[in-house]
């Protein structure tokens, strides 16, 4: 599938990091067999650029690791339409992420994972989020999302191993 990552990074961001954001994003799309051509737009930022964004959008005054701005209000398992695409791109826009590279790094190192996974899991985590997914409640929705993350970082051979560069 003909699908687009539109990233932004306002901090310095390694290639690598960028790439495994990509990479997440698109395996997610897939992963959930969206099959139509999509637009998903990235911005790579800090704790402080997140914390003002997060104040701004929700009335939260503090970092996060990720915020994601659907376009389209989706189920989980509902997939974007064709008519929906842009009309200059022919790809349907799903909405917008925000990822504290800060924080990533940060709770890579509390919970004992890489890096490379956490950055993974928030592209995977914000994806699904954009499709529809959430986590209001610690039941059925939380455990949903949760099987669907883990399933996607599993195809991507991302697992909870020992920290690494990022």
């Amino acid at each position: 599938m003909d699908h687009e990552v539109c990233l932004e990074a306002q901090v310095e961001t390694p290639l690598v990091v960028e790439a495994q954001i990509t990479r997440s994003v698109l395996a997610a799309l897939e992963a959930e067999d969206v099959g139509v051509p999509c637009m998903v737009g990235v911005c790579v930022t800090n704790d402080e650029g997140i914390h003002q964004t997060n104040l701004e959008t929700r009335g939260v005054d503090r970092p996060t690791d990720v915020l994601s701005f659907p376009m389209f209000e989706l189920s989980p398992g509902e997939k974007p339409r064709a008519a929906w695409a842009e009309p200059d791109t022919h790809k349907v826009y799903l909405g917008d992420m925000m990822i504290s590279l800060e924080r990533a790094r940060a709770q890579a190192e509390e919970f004992g994972h890489s890096p490379e996974r956490e950055v993974c899991y928030l592209a995977v985590h914000s994806v699904l989020h954009l499709l529809g997914y959430d986590h209001l409640d610690e039941g059925p929705m939380k455990a949903q999302m949760r099987a669907r993350e883990e399933a996607i970082l599993g195809k991507l051979g991302i697992t909870r191993g020992a920290p690494d560069e990022v």
